[in-house]
């Protein structure tokens, strides 16, 4: 490696010079630049004097008493200071204060967790709400904080037709007919309720060409008003049976409800089975082995004594379906008509079970339904309705909901019949004539239940004042009962005014009959003298019951 002229080397150190010691002193070329060794002459006072260091100065040792003095001084206490009791309120003030910060940070913390948790829990319930809500609710799911009013008739009921249909049953044939059909009519003033169930055989004119023709059974209407599978095409045909059940039956109906087979298992599941009090037309209870292909005929899937039992979702959906078409088969007698009634008592257990199980604050449950139905229910209600609607079904106590039946009982509005070889259901009054059912709704859904109730009510005339019942059925009539006999009573003493009930029910009844006469009525199953069949209340006026001046 080359080297500079002067010798210095490539690093920038300088090479020792030929013949130099480490520690040698270098030969000063100029003494005038001489740097001066530095004056260490340690000065005390006004006189220097040379000292080595580390030497004691003289006079100015440390002595063994100056350090027994300094020993002393670290063994003894130091004396605390007495604090006057401002200055011990002060201190324990500070100290809650800085206690109170410590556990302000430490619940800011366990907020800020909970917090965390809620959003995670809130943010997985919120995809399923947006995500159902999109194909069950109409609107903007902004509006689901909203409590909007449901729209309602000039009767004040608000009224909900729901279909079911079996399109998502592999095995179904025609799964695309609404064989489940019901009206839901609530008031959300008085908070009663009715429900009556549409026999899916009504023969009826479609007003437009279906693949049966112009008329024929009302499960067929639903899907040949529209063949569209989008959401549009669903919501149409929503508002089309929902006017064309309304027409038939004199009903304002504002809402539509699809569901399928799906739904119901599924909400029966999520609530963890319901109680449903079965009853066959005998003492058997009731058979129906048309769903046993399922498990080879070997698992009876419907088949019950009389009485309360628990069902899951697959027997809660196999009941709703059963109405003992295919032998063996009993306790079905009245086949679609059991039907019905059967899906009714479910729908209402279900309700009562989803309230008393608090099953709306049940995370893990209210998902479950959420996506059940969103996958599988379609509606017109509004996202800014849910809020209404679930308060209704809290509010409204099952005593409050009334089912309606056009068929069995004292009520037999409807019969079987013949039409093109299909056997079918037409009114009594006659075919496609509808009025004596709208009749009965109507009376039975009257905002007063005394109009509902259209309990028969038997006056007789137990006194010497002639008329005196005619005018007693007056009094009645003008408070919307049914007087359906005015007659003379036998020879006998008889209390002024006398009442008589022979039913445990129309309580609306008896209440207005008290408040007419003051007179409270007596139930009992014996009158004091002969009344026609199904009298419901029996009046007798007697001495002094009516007045020269009425």
């Amino acid at each position: 490696m080359d080297r500079n002229r002067n010798g210095s080397s490539i690093d920038g150190f300088v090479p020792r010079r030929p013949g130099s010691q480490v520690g040698g002193l270098r030969r000063i070329s100029n003494p005038a630049k001489q740097v001066r060794p530095i004056d260490r002459t340690l000065h005390t006072g006004s006189k220097p004097s040379a000292e080595i260091v580390g030497q004691p100065r003289p006079n100015r040792t440390i002595g063994r008493s100056s350090i027994d003095e300094s020993l002393r001084a670290i063994d003894e206490a130091t004396p605390v200071k007495k604090l006057s009791r401002k200055e011990r309120k002060q201190n324990k003030l500070n100290a809650r204060q800085r206690r109170y910060k410590k556990a302000k940070r430490t619940l800011k913390f366990a907020t800020a967790i909970i917090v965390l948790a809620i959003v995670g829990v809130g943010g997985f319930m919120g995809y399923h709400v947006l995500h159902a809500s999109g194909n069950m609710f109409q609107g903007s799911i902004a509006d689901i904080v909203k409590t909007q009013p449901l729209k309602q008739d000039e009767n004040g009921f608000s009224n909900f037709l729901i279909l079911g249909t079996s399109e998502d049953d592999p095995g179904h044939e025609a799964g695309n007919l609404t064989d489940s059909m019901m009206v839901l009519s609530v008031n959300q003033t008085s908070k009663q309720a009715y429900m009556f169930s549409i026999p899916r055989d009504l023969w009826v004119d479609y007003g437009q060409a279906c693949a049966s023709g112009y008329s024929g059974k009302i499960n067929v209407f639903f899907s040949c008003s529209n063949e569209g599978t989008d959401k549009a095409s669903e919501q149409d045909r929503l508002k089309q049976t929902e006017a064309f059940v309304g027409d038939i039956f004199g009903l304002d109906i504002q809402y539509g409800i699809h569901v399928n087979n799906t739904v119901i298992k599924d909400a029966v599941n999520a609530v963890g089975g319901v109680d449903v009090n079965i009853q066959g037309d005998g003492a058997d209870g009731i058979l129906d082995r048309n769903f046993d292909w399922r498990c080879k005929y070997k698992c009876y899937l419907v088949k019950y004594d009389n009485g309360v039992h628990h069902l899951d979702g697959d027997h809660a959906l196999y009941l709703s379906m059963a109405r003992g078409d295919t032998a063996p088969t009993y306790g079905l007698a009245n086949s679609n008509f059991d039907r019905e009634k059967n899906q009714q008592k479910i729908i209402l257990a279900l309700k009562q079970k989803a309230i008393s199980t608090g099953t709306l604050s049940n995370i893990s449950a209210v998902t479950k339904l959420i996506d059940t139905m969103g996958d599988n229910l379609r509606t017109n209600i509004q996202t800014s309705e849910i809020r209404t609607l679930m308060g209704l079904a809290s509010d409204i106590p099952s005593a409050n909901i009334h089912q309606l039946s056009f068929y069995g009982g004292d009520v037999n509005l409807v019969q079987t019949a013949n039409e093109n070889g299909q056997s079918v259901v037409e009114p009594n009054a006659g075919t496609y004539d509808y009025s004596e059912i709208q009749d009965y709704i109507a009376q039975k859904m009257n905002p007063n239940p005394v109009v509902g109730e259209a309990a028969n009510v038997a006056v007789y005339n137990g006194s010497d004042t002639a008329g005196a019942a005619q005018t007693i059925a007056d009094k009645i009539t003008a408070q919307k009962m049914t007087v359906t006999t005015i007659d003379n009573a036998p020879d006998g003493d008889y209390a002024p005014v006398a009442i008589y009930q022979f039913t445990n029910e129309d309580t609306a009844t008896a209440a207005a009959l008290k408040k007419i006469f003051g007179v409270t009525p007596k139930q009992t199953d014996t009158p004091p003298f002969d009344v026609p069949a199904g009298t419901d209340f029996m009046v007798v006026v007697g001495p002094g019951g009516v007045k020269t001046s009425e």
